[in-house]
């Protein structure tokens, strides 16, 4: 386990580079929510003549093939560099998205959501993969934190935007348009990133480090688990608010499309501040000497407890009430975002296992979004409310502060060979 400051990052290439890896996850996000506005317009869901539970299993097809690639893509990065895997795939995701406009079925929407969903599942290993080998503990989680503003700007601003497309013109050029116009980020990660696609000698170096970490030992840790745990229990709300919260906005409260974007904009814009800030705020602590596992868990388990709020504004009675602790529970959630990253994905794993245990842990991220997403919709179909859905994240998100407190300790961490 790597603890101490590893790099000390540099002014300008280090922290451009992760200004860029927070934009293509920004992108990510909006290119993985875009359905979500587009299963709140009337005309897209008679088109396709979709049910709640319909809406709940094309939501969910992202997340079952994003989950499947994980590994996979761990195991590219950590022999195979992040500038040229990551290219591709950002490349391969963007194409499916601008297709999605063009399809006429359910099977082939259903197509390009698996093939965004694959390719997208190179975006947090890689991003991880670069953190753990150029930031140090002082940095992490103020890295995490920045990071994760991709992941909470994407849907926040997605949702306004795919909003005004699909009302202004039409929920097929949202994807077009949505698609094509992520591709130009290619162009300064291909100019700025360094090129580590190594060579023979690299390569070779490469595998011998990477053997020095197996699925087994990975497996075996209870660090890991405790970390999945806490990946579906945040991911649990978190997806439920991409795929679910513009279809509750409109018809559980009676918004409209392009008031529930905004809304959508006020909780990913919340989280996201709050999510740097307590990252920033808890390397400082650090900094001064505090135990850094102990400082990041306190900061999770506080937002979880705060998440928890979403249970106010699904009984609240009034249109403002619901709104304001909509907003506020995701904002609250923001104080575990970064501190849940840094050490679930970094503090607490030993820097040549970070790709292969990022992957691991994202498949519970993934399984959080296709269970939130259908489960979600089928709760909603049996009891006729958006209540039920939010009681359910409840239980999860207090799950998920229990869990933190028990299972994420250095003594349990991965253990790995001498490479």
């Amino acid at each position: 386990m790597e603890t101490s400051t590893s790099k000390s990052p540099g002014a300008t290439p280090v922290w451009g580079i992760l200004a860029l890896l927070t934009v293509g996850l920004l992108i990510s996000f909006i290119d993985r929510t875009s359905l979500s506005s587009a299963l709140a317009d009337k005309n897209f869901v008679a088109e396709f003549a979709l049910t709640s539970v319909d809406r709940g299993w094309l939501n969910s097809a992202f997340f079952w093939s994003y989950g499947l690639m994980q590994l996979p893509m761990g195991w590219v990065v950590d022999r195979y560099g992040v500038k040229w895997p990551y290219a591709i795939c950002f490349f391969l995701w963007c194409l499916a998205t601008a297709l999605t406009g063009m399809v006429t079925a359910l099977a082939g929407l259903i197509l390009m959501r698996l093939i965004v969903g694959a390719a997208e599942a190179i975006v947090i290993p890689a991003s991880y993969r670069w953190i753990g080998n150029n930031m140090g503990e002082n940095h992490k989680g103020l890295a995490a934190g920045i990071l994760s503003m991709g992941g909470k700007f994407g849907p926040a601003i997605g949702a306004p935007i795919a909003a005004w497309l699909i009302v202004s013109y039409s929920w097929k050029l949202m994807f077009v348009a949505t698609g094509l116009l992520g591709l130009m980020w290619l162009l300064p990660w291909l100019m700025l990133a360094r090129n580590d696609l190594p060579g023979k000698t690299e390569l070779a170096l490469s595998k011998t480090r990477a053997s020095s970490v197996s699925l087994g030992s990975i497996l075996k840790s209870p660090v890991i688990w405790g970390a999945m745990i806490n990946n579906f229990c945040y991911g649990y709300f978190t997806f439920y608010c991409m795929t679910w919260m513009p279809a509750y906005l409109v018809e559980q409260r009676g918004l409209s499309l392009g008031k529930s974007g905004l809304y959508t904009f006020f909780s990913f814009a919340g989280i996201a501040i709050v999510a740097t800030a307590a990252g920033w705020l808890a390397d400082r602590i650090i900094e001064r000497g505090r135990d850094a596992v102990f400082v990041r868990k306190a900061f999770v388990i506080a937002g979880f407890i705060g998440g928890s709020t979403v249970l106010l504004g699904a009984h609240a009675t009034t249109l403002e009430g619901a709104l304001f602790w909509n907003v506020c529970s995701l904002t609250l959630l923001g104080l575990a975002t970064a501190n849940n990253l840094a050490l679930c994905k970094l503090t607490l794993i030993p820097r040549q296992a970070i790709g292969l245990a990022t992957g691991v842990q994202q498949l519970a991220t993934s399984l959080a979004g296709g269970v939130s997403a259908s489960l979600s919709g089928w709760l909603l179909h049996v009891s006729g409310s958006y209540d039920l859905p939010m009681k359910v994240i409840v239980i999860f998100l207090l799950i998920g502060a229990t869990n933190t407190a028990i299972l994420l300790r250095p003594k349990w961490s991965p253990k790995v060979a001498a490479a």
